[in-house]
């Protein structure tokens, strides 16, 4: 009985020795893990904003037809976007943009314009440009944002 106990306290402390280890550890993965968990709540507060300005206001039913999910995938994200400050809504009622959401929105509306226009430069289809944009917006610093910035105002200079 001393002998299990002893064993599962040495088994416990190394387990969590290398957990910790491995949290400490530099991931390549993690920006992009974290990327992936902003990308939906950047998608829905551009498409908030996006029918508020066709309707006038967004419904739950506006946003699913929108995203092509389910009221309930809706209202589960919703949810979530509340918590996090981002939407405001009530109960049967619209939903809006916090002042934090209507943020997020337009910055990534002006991330997507940026790599649209980036890829463009390079010679790439609108319509193509326009698709790949959509998962690249998410995914790109602000470092190489600026970078395509700069790349899109020397290629409009050495036109003009």
């Amino acid at each position: 009985m001393l002998h299990d106990v002893a064993y599962d306290t040495i088994w416990r402390s190394t387990r969590q020795a290398k957990e910790h280890q491995m949290n400490n550890r530099p991931n390549p993965f993690a920006k992009t893990r974290r990327d992936h968990a902003d990308e939906t709540a950047e998608d829905y507060v551009e498409a908030i904003e996006d029918i508020e300005i066709e309707h006038g206001v967004c419904r739950v039913k506006d946003l699913a037809a929108r995203m092509q999910v389910s009221h309930v995938t809706v209202t589960r994200i919703l949810n979530r976007l509340t918590e996090a400050g981002l939407v405001t809504r009530t109960p049967y009622g619209p939903v809006g943009l916090s002042q934090e959401g209507l943020l997020l929105a337009r910055a990534s509306r002006d991330r997507h314009k940026i790599v649209v226009a980036f890829l463009g430069a390079l010679g790439v289809t609108t319509s193509t440009a326009e698709r790949d944009a959509e998962g690249m917006e998410h995914h790109v610093s602000d470092e190489t944002l600026a970078a395509m910035r700069s790349y899109i105002e020397e290629a409009a200079s050495k036109r003009a």
